[in-house]
């Protein structure tokens, strides 16, 4: 079972997006606790995942050491891409 850190960049966008996307993306990135790489898919030439949740993008660096995943950035997936 995997740990779920989010990062200070990752709450401010929940904050801020309506409360059926938020609880949305929020279910769906807790139930990658058991599975992780079953919905992450790697970013090419990236050490980061990403993650579909209809127009939104999860980017996450997940670490097999330690079990935990770190969600670094939430956003819409015509401005995800620009922020990193």
């Amino acid at each position: 079972m995997y740990e779920i850190i989010f990062d200070e960049k990752a709450i401010e966008f929940l904050e801020k997006i309506e409360k059926n996307k938020k609880k949305r993306i929020y279910i769906k990135i807790i139930s990658t606790k058991e599975n992780p790489f079953h919905y992450f898919e790697r970013l090419s030439g990236r050490s980061e995942y990403k993650m579909r949740v209809g127009d939104h993008r999860v980017i996450a660096d997940i670490d097999e050491k330690t079990n935990t995943i770190l969600i670094l950035v939430i956003d819409h997936r015509k401005n995800i891409y620009k922020k990193m």
